[in-house]
């Protein structure tokens, strides 16, 4: 049988395909809110019309043609709702813009909520003058701002340190600033195709439980972490294996006993402090693996979460230490690169070194590690695809050589990008063009006038 089956062959084999259900725009919903109950009552048989399965066909399975339902129509879809995409929404909207927030997990943070990667680094640099300046401001030092003055939200958040948050604090506050500004959000979403017309993004489909659904956009925002909508609407990228490991946590720390542990060796896997007196949170480089295959995943999953109950067993048999136990391992593997956009501009490591000016500049990142240069500059393009209109790329998933990846991927420039493609995102709607088009010096302006540093 041909690949490709046409139209009059599928339904002749398959039967016709469901019909659209008509347009509608999602929205928040209260849990005391009637409008957000069942359409239909309990226990009433109902069939499925509108879902065409898959069939085999030849001995080959083939997936007909069918019309989805339009969930929602938008000025702005932001895919993913990490760092950079909460951040990119939050943007987005005070500028003016619609926007719809689609998260495949059920809270919003991204890896460093549910990946449970609470520290932040890589925030302040050496400004002209050799002193020592906070680079990431705007909406992701606002967020900081807000969870200091949640009980618990946030430790070491000051000029010089790398502060370090609560998983849970920062699910409630991000939850509140979107609802704040009047971000439309879909969690248990997961963005699984774009939606494309020639060279254009018009949108994304999405799987949930409400079955596989149509979202329509002026703009579209990569943040998925893994490049998933920019990929799917044939944007070119590089593909690499990264170093993927899992966090966990450790409890009861303050109740070590200090006489038994006098004198004997600390134990290995002890991590860093946290919000929440006697836990840690403990990191894992791991090996290197392909986050887009799901075989790789699994079985990373699987070893890791085996090696993180011998680690902290292994802290429970050294003196002082048997009331530790395991807290919590974090329910998302920690991925760190998978895709690379290529994109209008690429960053290098070079670049971050050297101190790299570009005019057209939207915010900064900072140093980490071993690296000690100043401020570094990110360019607009960077966010732009080199060959697909509609879409623009936040996060980790930007474009930048791999080493500079490396540095790209953490919080702060994944607040920086977010923010800037926010702010693009809505003026490329509002004005009528591409966002390669879009007024750079206009989307500076408005990134300094949200508190954004462009240096």
């Amino acid at each position: 049988m041909s690949r490709h089956v046409s139209r009059r062959d599928m339904l002749n084999l398959l039967g016709a395909s469901g019909v659209i259900a008509g347009l509608g725009v999602s929205r928040a919903a209260r849990a005391d809110d009637p409008v957000a109950a069942p359409r239909t009552a309990t226990g009433k048989v109902v069939s499925s019309s509108m879902h065409s399965p898959a069939s085999v066909v030849d001995g080959k399975v083939v997936q007909p043609q069918r019309t989805l339902r339009v969930a929602a129509e938008t000025d702005v879809l932001v895919v993913g709702g990490g760092p950079a995409g909460v951040a990119a929404a939050l943007a987005a909207r005070r500028t003016g813009a619609k926007v719809l927030l689609v998260e495949r997990y059920g809270h919003l943070g991204g890896l460093w909520t549910g990946g449970l990667v609470l520290i932040v680094i890589g925030m302040h640099a050496k400004g002209p003058d050799g002193k020592l300046i906070q680079v990431t401001r705007g909406i992701g030092e606002e967020m900081m701002q807000r969870l200091g003055k949640v009980h618990r939200g946030i430790v070491n958040h000051r000029l010089g340190a790398s502060p370090t948050v609560d998983a849970e604090a920062l699910k409630y506050v991000m939850v509140e600033m979107v609802a704040e500004a009047g971000v439309d959000v879909l969690l248990h979403s997961w963005c699984v195709d774009a939606i494309v017309d020639g060279k254009t993004a018009k949108g994304a489909i999405f799987e949930s439980k409400s079955g596989r659904q149509a979202i329509l956009a002026k703009v579209v925002i990569d943040a998925s972490g893994d490049g998933d909508i920019y990929a799917a609407a044939g944007a070119e990228f590089e593909h690499h294996r990264f170093r993927t490991g899992l966090v966990h946590r450790i409890g009861n720390l303050d109740k070590v006993d200090r006489a038994k542990a006098k004198g004997a060796k600390p134990p290995r896997g002890l991590g860093g402090l946290t919000p929440i007196q006697g836990v840690n949170w403990v990191n894992m480089q791991g090996p290197e693996a392909d986050g887009l295959d799901v075989r790789d995943l699994s079985r990373l999953e699987m070893n890791h979460r085996r090696a993180i109950w011998r680690s902290v067993e292994r802290v429970r048999q050294s003196p002082g230490y048997e009331r530790a136990y395991l807290l919590e391992t974090a329910p998302q593997l920690g991925v760190r690169i998978t895709r690379l956009l290529t994109g209008v501009s690429r960053l290098t490591y070079k670049d971050s070194q050297a101190g790299t000016k570009f005019p057209d500049a939207i915010g900064v990142g900072g140093p980490w590690g071993r690296d000690k240069v100043g401020a570094w500059q990110i360019p607009y393009g960077c966010l732009v695809p080199r060959s697909v209109d509609g879409v623009l790329a936040a996060g980790r998933c930007i474009s930048g050589e791999l080493r500079m990846a490396d540095l790209l991927r953490i919080i702060p420039p994944c607040f920086v990008t977010g923010h800037a493609a926010g702010v693009a995102a809505a003026v490329s709607a509002k004005d009528g063009c591409p966002p390669r088009a879009v007024e750079v010096p206009k989307v500076q302006r408005i990134l300094k006038e949200q508190g954004a540093y462009l240096a």
